[in-house]
């Protein structure tokens, strides 16, 4: 068995100038279950809308980049996640188009829908970056052993803080600012940004997230063959984003099981023993919290012990890169679904 895992947050979270001393559960995934899943006594499979959507193939056509640019951005600013902006007619951006088609009895059809591209009147917007921003911008490194050393795992660039902010892709962002270098981006510079609310991380504060008695009969379903997670409310779709769910070796649990705690910029337990053998070791590294720790800027954590939904360090991986067994998503998405979920609410897994 192979697994790794957060082991009580009991070292302080240091990320900007704020720092928390907090304990929670621990992360990990082990390769076989050790136990059968037990199913709660509520739903144990996806609401008939969820499997009937599946039934229906819809042709889409190749809209031009503009199109497709506004379209995802629509899609963002309304919780179905498309992926990262990069005005590309990805997998994601499909599959949720079609899933908010569905959830708002559209006609299911490849025609662009004329009201759907009102709402993004303006595709781009200018962003000035503030001062402020160089605080989230610090030293990197790929080694645990010197991770850990980091006060905080900050980003690495400009680029890298702007990007995430604007849910786009590096590469987007370079072509619809040429000849500019985005690599020598400091405050005071202006860069042309899609036109989409923006991933503030600013506003997140470490700490854990209160339940919210609003969302208490919310369900989250996550569908590890789409590699989306949604979200329903009374058996209606109300948000889809885009996940890795594990990997054929370290795959996802199946199974029901409820979210027991949400925290906000967690730290990370590096334990290559775990990792490696199932064994804990000795040399374990904490690493401190931040948009580049493993697990992002978000741990959710499931009654399946040592197993949540968490964010990334590197969202352009999501739906592509294997993950260890959780249920990995971009940051910008992350930060949303801890909005629009509570704690105790159900997450089958399927």
């Amino acid at each position: 068995m192979k697994f790794f895992r957060i082991r009580d947050l009991v070292a302080k979270l240091a990320f900007g100038n704020a720092c928390l001393t907090a304990g929670f559960c621990c992360f990990c995934v082990s390769a076989l279950a050790e136990e059968a899943p037990k199913l709660l006594p509520l739903m144990s499979a996806a609401p008939k809308a969820l499997r009937a959507e599946k039934k229906a193939l819809v042709a889409l056509p190749n809209y031009d980049e503009i199109t497709a640019t506004r379209l995802q951005i629509f899609l963002d600013n309304n919780d179905f996640g498309p992926g990262k902006i990069d005005g590309e007619m990805g997998e994601f951006f499909r599959k949720a188009l079609l899933a908010y088609k569905r959830a708002h009895l559209m006609p299911l059809r490849g025609t662009v829908d004329q009201w759907l591209l009102d709402q993004v009147p303006e595709t781009f917007t200018n962003y000035t970056i503030p001062p402020e921003a160089d605080n989230f911008v610090g030293p990197t490194a790929s080694k645990p052993s010197e991770q850990a050393k980091l006060k905080a795992l900050k980003y690495g660039s400009l680029l890298e803080f702007v990007a995430e902010r604007f849910h786009s892709a590096e590469d987007y962002l370079r072509k619809l600012n040429r000849p500019m270098n985005l690599d020598e981006l400091k405050p005071g510079d202006t860069v042309q940004v899609p036109n989409v609310v923006p991933f503030k991380i600013e506003d997140l504060h470490e700490g854990f997230v209160q339940p919210n008695p609003a969302f208490a009969n919310r369900i989250v379903y996550v569908d590890t063959k789409e590699r989306f997670l949604l979200i329903y409310e009374n058996n209606q779709l109300v948000a889809e984003f885009p996940i890795t769910p594990g990997s054929t070796k370290l795959p996802a649990p199946i199974g029901v099981w409820k979210i027991v705690g949400i925290a906000v910029l967690p730290v990370f337990r590096h334990d290559e023993g775990i990792l490696n053998y199932g064994i804990k070791s000795d040399t374990a590294f904490i690493l401190p919290a931040g948009p580049n720790n493993p697990v992002g800027i978000l741990w959710m954590a499931l009654s399946k012990p040592h197993v949540g939904i968490h964010g990334t360090n590197q969202p352009e991986t999501i739906g592509r890169a294997a993950s260890h067994g959780c249920i990995r998503t971009a940051n910008w998405d992350a930060a949303r679904v801890k909005e629009l979920v509570t704690v105790g609410n159900i997450v089958s897994i399927f």
